[in-house]
């Protein structure tokens, strides 16, 4: 009998070969089911995702629109802040080398007022008085001074300011250099697209860096620069402001009192010219007085010499008549009258020689009081030429330094002058 192969292995029923089938068709439908539901989600998910996307593309799009609108108005007002606080800074470097001018133009107030006084300081006896004159210019040193001092105080808080100023204006330069680069930054970051070519995967994107901060307190940081800017610009202004009411009032002060002392000076000068005419004229009339009393007394002398040969007349006859002979030696009239014209003779010699002394003694003191008139003379005409000096030099405040021609001396009535020819005699009296 023939025998049949049969192959090794398990041998299933038919009923495990229907259970298969209908297993792996039930399998087939729930893993299509569970795959189609997958597929729902994912489209659901690939919808909503990519609606989310778009919605935070474009939210963050707008965000950074809004945002370079933020920094962009800020820049824009730094902008202005700095245009503003540039135009300060020169309107007050301006001011203050106005000031620093005037300071230095009060140099020459006070050499010539300093000059005047040295000048007077050679006036001579009698006329080195404290006069008005004197206490006006050391008045108008001390105004000179005093402004100054005001004049350079201003100029040294000009400086300060203008420190402050500068410090402000690095401060928002700073800020809006900042403002500048995240604009940049914001722009190129605005201009972005799925589509550009410098996209790429960032380590750790989504970290805080250091030194950040809060929209509040960036906000805050831009606008305390712009407050203090704007508060130095300020308290700059109110400078300029008192800057150029100093100067005007320093200057008013220093005009008001040129005038008040050249108008001292002037009513000086005319006080010495009427003192030094006064003297010229006691000069001449004490020279006319002199010349009469010299007169006078050449004639005295001469009747003296006259009253002498007179006496020795009537001494000779009386003399002579001594020698009569015998009753001839009478007292008779001749005898009187010979001897009461030499009393008269001797009396009136006498009163000639008394009034002769006191006609020297006046001639002397006339002589002696001439030199101190002449003298006083001499010292009034240097005072005159001393103030007038100060006058002509006074012209340096009101005549432009390139105009000023100095004014020559037109006192000249003691200039060399010849004295009379009295002068040795009562130089040596004196």
């Amino acid at each position: 009998m023939a025998t049949l192969s049969v192959k090794p292995g398990q041998r299933f029923a038919v009923s495990d070969w229907h259970i298969n089938s209908d297993l792996i068709s039930t399998n087939a439908e729930r893993q299509r089911s569970a795959s189609h539901q997958i597929r729902q989600e994912a489209r659901f998910l690939r919808n909503e995702t990519n609606n989310q996307t778009k919605w935070d593309e474009h939210d963050n799009r707008t965000r950074l629109a809004e945002r370079i609108d933020s920094v962009n108005r800020w820049k824009e007002t730094l902008d202005k802040c700095l245009a503003d606080i540039d135009t300060e800074i020169d309107a007050l470097a301006k001011m203050k080398e106005a000031a620093e001018r005037a300071l230095q133009a009060k140099n020459l107030p006070l050499d010539v007022a300093i000059e005047c006084l040295t000048l007077r300081e050679s006036r001579r006896a009698i006329d080195v008085v404290k006069d008005p004159v004197e206490d006006e210019l050391h008045k108008e040193v001390e105004v000179i001074d005093a402004a100054k001092r005001d004049l350079q105080q201003k100029v040294s808080q000009a400086f300060e300011q203008l420190c402050l100023l500068q410090e402000a204006r690095q401060q928002l330069n700073f800020d809006h250099r900042g403002k500048m680069e995240a604009l940049e930054i914001d722009r190129v970051c605005l201009s972005l697209n799925v589509n550009s070519p410098n996209i790429s995967f960032k380590v750790n994107p989504t970290r805080v860096p250091i030194g950040s901060t809060t929209p509040q307190e960036w906000d805050q940081y831009s606008q305390y620069n712009k407050d203090r800017a704007e508060a130095e610009m300020k308290a700059s202004r109110e400078l300029r402001e008192a800057i150029a009411l100093t100067i005007a009032q320093t200057n008013n002060e220093l005009e008001a009192q040129r005038v008040a002392t050249e108008f001292a000076l002037r009513k000086r000068i005319r006080e010495l010219e009427k003192a030094y005419d006064e003297l010229k004229w006691q000069e001449k009339n004490t020279l006319e007085e002199i010349a009469e009393m010299e007169q006078d007394i050449r004639r005295l002398e001469e009747d003296l010499r006259k009253k002498m040969w007179d006496l020795k007349l009537a001494h000779t006859r009386l003399e002579t008549r001594t020698y009569r002979p015998n009753v001839e030696l009478c007292r008779d009239q001749v005898q009187y009258g010979l001897t009461d014209e030499v009393h008269q003779l001797e009396n009136t010699i006498e009163a000639l020689k008394q009034k002769l002394a006191q006609s020297q003694g006046a001639l002397d003191a006339l002589y002696k009081h001439l030199y101190r008139i002449q003298t006083d003379i001499t010292y009034k005409a240097n005072s005159l030429m001393l103030d007038n000096k100060c006058m002509d030099n006074r012209r340096k405040l009101t005549v432009p330094a390139e105009k000023f021609v100095p004014e020559v001396d037109t006192f000249n009535r003691t200039t060399n002058r010849t004295l009379c020819p009295l002068k040795s005699r009562q130089l040596e009296l004196a």
